[in-house]
């Protein structure tokens, strides 16, 4: 009697690796390098649109806060301080839009406006800077920022390079942090990217270390439409 070799199992395996290479396929990232060119925060009927940054109180949640109430906020809820495109139009990935020099005026003014306009927070003017050397810690090689899309159009990466400046103070704001960690509320970036039209939103939170806002955590969200780098 001939001995039946059972092949289903073969069989059966290939089909999984074919599938499970299939769902890799489909689920690849493709990076996007260029420019998030920022639509200006506004308010809008229901609440707010476009580009905005919120300062979550310690004890606090990205969803419910409690969070800072900015008094040169010029949304109607003062939570919320709408930001505005810099020099450069938004954040750029893939390169480093750094820390001006000198990167503050007399009386503690941001001067970095490349990515976004200096903005008034607490009657100072604050701003962003991504930097291979982080200003406030000091970390070097950070890597400059990268975020990318997948088949459904939710976005990740690294924005670990993202400072913030006010009032002569350096504050690390990226997610990871430079070293790769993600303390307290740090997380993201998330957000959704269509390749039609280009329209983005990228939100990400990264706890504050240090300085007058030790244990705070600022949460970021930027909207607008992507340029792709020539």
């Amino acid at each position: 009697m001939k001995t039946r070799i059972a092949r289903w199992p073969v069989v059966g395996s290939a089909v999984a690796a074919l599938s499970l290479a299939f769902t890799s396929v489909a689920n690849a990232a493709t990076e996007l390098v260029g420019t998030f060119k920022l639509e200006a925060g506004h308010d809008t009927a229901g609440g707010v649109d476009g580009s905005y940054f919120r300062m979550v109180q310690p004890g606090g949640t990205i969803a419910n806060g409690p969070f800072v109430a900015n008094i040169s906020s010029a949304a109607d809820h003062d939570s919320y301080t709408f930001l505005s495109p810099g020099t450069d139009d938004g954040l750029k990935t893939g390169a480093y839009q750094p820390l001006a020099n000198p990167a503050f005026d007399g009386v503690g003014n941001s001067l970095s406006a490349r990515i976004i306009d200096p903005t008034p927070f607490f009657g100072i003017n604050f701003s962003v800077s991504t930097n291979s050397t982080d200003p406030q810690t000091g970390h070097k090689n950070t890597p400059a920022p990268e975020l990318s899309y997948d088949s459904k159009g939710n976005v990740s990466g690294d924005v670990s390079a993202f400072a913030a400046s006010w009032n002569n103070q350096q504050f690390n704001q990226g997610a990871p942090k430079p070293d790769g960690s993600t303390p307290g509320l740090t997380s993201g970036p998330t957000g959704h990217y269509n390749p039609s039209t280009g329209a983005f939103e990228v939100n990400w939170a990264s706890h504050i270390q240090g300085g007058p806002f030790n244990g705070f955590t600022g949460s970021w969200h930027l909207e607008g439409t992507f340029e792709a780098a020539n």
